[in-house]
């Protein structure tokens, strides 16, 4: 094509860098503009528009910009293409297929390859393209390898137990580049086991979550807020309890657990409920939880000049139209939490005291039963090492390695779940007796500084069959608060209180126990609470 034909030509400009050491070599996404855009001017071509991949572009981005340009090209009638060299037009000899039936449609289009002298069009010599198929295919060939030896990196990293990428939130990365390893992020941990802690327990949608977690401080790693979608993603990653999912694979990690294995089930259980709680714009305390005393309807509640109302919906002929404030509830079930609480600070001490007590033999069982299963850990692990080496020196097959590594992952896994179970469970009667009793004696005061979320669940914990017959409400306290009731109210009763005050050692215990095996919560030690 002639001087005078290509005078004021339009053309496009195609840029691409594929590694960070070739920015820090010179090869810049400007340095090749500048190179480009000289070219254009000596030809007196006019530049319509830049096309350039950066070296952070993932595939999909270096698709869609290559995408553009060809659309580009098409639509606005551009004949010629400026780049540098074949490798930085096109890597695929998919991409390729495009590019040459682009050049086949008209005579006058071409590319130019700058750093090359070569300028490709319909009417090229064969030796030219058959040139041009060579350095497509070099360069297909280039790209194949690269990407075997990426993916033989990144196995061998898992291997090592340690993430071939960005960890999740909570953790970060550290260590020179071929030695990286991944570190709790103390600023991020705490909200992150804070958010598997919240959704465990069954009150939260994904959305109010991600809210929560918000205004709370969790922020993403550019400052701004989780995606409903990334905080499923997050709740959902083995990663946070010591594992490593890759290509739909599980791997043992390395990296510190934020969470019990025990704690993220619980969290994939609430993720995968049809009861999972939805995300609503009002949302008041007692709403769901308590039904017509008369009709057995759910009591609906709407607000009117700010003030929360309760009323029977009527759905059944019921007769009841008393409407109830919410305020007048919450004082209603304060007086109930109230009736939990022993009056008698000494015999609430004594009590407290006996409880700490009488696990002795419990925590000695789980803690034996711990230490061999540490034990055994340590064998386990020490025959992956054993194994890792023997592949390392080629005296096993690759097969060999995947079957016994999976072998001994498994039973891995299975005693790491029993030392968590015994971890956790160790003294889990104990505190969980010790955490009913203390509820109890603070119920009151909990429940008047909660938020409405605490307060919910504060009434979903304590009380059971909640129904309204006019304005009053009315329940029954779930099970272990009903035994504690029970005990609470012979207590507080007014011949009890007179002999305490009589017998200051009324209530201590008789001297021998009994059943010192026992591990139900608040089930006594002693087989009398009274002398005599």
């Amino acid at each position: 094509m002639s001087s005078e034909n290509t005078k004021n030509m339009k053309t496009i400009l195609f840029a691409r860098v594929s590694s960070r050491e070739q920015e820090d070599t010179g090869y810049s996404l400007p340095s090749q503009e500048k190179l480009l855009g000289d070219y254009a001017q000596k030809k007196g071509f006019e530049v319509a528009r830049k096309f350039a991949i950066a070296e952070s572009a993932c595939g999909k981005n270096q698709r869609k910009t290559f995408n553009e340009m060809l659309s580009y090209v098409k639509k606005n009638n551009i004949k010629v293409i400026v780049c540098e060299k074949v490798d930085r037009l096109t890597r695929n000899l998919k991409d390729a297929v495009f590019v040459n039936e682009w050049i086949n449609g008209n005579t006058e289009r071409e590319v130019h390859f700058v750093k090359e002298g070569c300028v490709l069009n319909k009417d090229s010599k064969s030796n030219e393209k058959f040139i041009w198929n060579i350095k497509i295919s070099v360069a297909q060939y280039y790209i194949d390898n690269l990407s075997e030896e990426v993916k033989k990196g990144q196995a061998e990293k898992i291997r090592q137990g340690w993430l071939p990428t960005k960890p999740p939130l909570g953790y970060k990365t550290v260590g020179e580049k071929g030695h990286k390893i991944h570190i709790v992020d103390k600023e991020k941990a705490g909200l992150i086991k804070k958010m598997f802690t919240q959704y465990s327990g069954g009150g939260y949608s994904i959305k109010k979550l991600g809210q929560t977690i918000y205004e709370e401080g969790l922020r993403t790693r550019g400052n701004n807020k989780l995606a409903k979608s990334r905080v499923g993603e997050l709740l959902s990653d083995p990663f946070y309890y010591g594992k490593i999912r890759w290509n739909n694979k599980i791997y043992e990690g390395k990296q510190e657990p934020l969470v019990s294995k025990e704690l993220f089930d619980n969290v994939q259980q609430v993720l995968k409920s049809k009861t999972t709680p939805k995300y609503r714009k009002h949302f008041y305390l007692f709403k769901g939880s308590i039904k017509c005393k008369e009709c057995g309807g759910k009591i609906t509640w709407e607000k009117q000049k700010g003030i929360t109302y309760g009323h029977c919906n009527h759905y059944r002929d019921c007769s009841q139209r008393v409407w109830v404030k919410e305020p007048e509830l919450e004082t209603q079930i304060s007086k109930k939490f109230e009736n939990l609480r022993i009056k008698n600070q000494r015999i609430a001490d004594w009590i407290r005291r006996e409880l700490k007590k009488s696990h002795k033999d419990e925590i000695n069982y789980h803690s034996s039963t711990l230490n061999e299963l540490k034990q055994r850990h340590e064998q386990i692990q020490k025959r992956l090492d054993r194994l890792y080496d023997d592949k390392l020196d080629e005296r096993i097959d690759k097969d060999f390695y995947d079957r016994k590594f999976q072998q001994y992952s498994e039973e891995k896994d299975v005693i790491t779940g029993s030392m968590e179970k015994h971890s956790n469970t160790g003294n889990k009667h104990f505190e969980l007796g010790i955490n009913i009793f203390d509820l109890a004696q603070r119920a009151k005061e909990i429940f008047q500084k909660a938020n409405l979320e605490e307060k919910r669940q504060l009434i979903g914990l304590i009380s059971d069959n909640l129904s309204l017959d006019g304005s009053r409400l009315s329940f029954t306290y779930s099970k272990p608060f009903e035994v504690l009731f029970e005990a609470v109210k012979f207590t507080n009763s007014s011949k009890i209180a007179k002999l305490a005050k009589t017998q200051k050692q009324i209530f201590e215990p008789s001297v021998f126990p009994v059943n010192i095996n026992k591990n139900r919560v608040l089930h006594p030690e002693f087989a009398e609470l009274l002398r005599g």
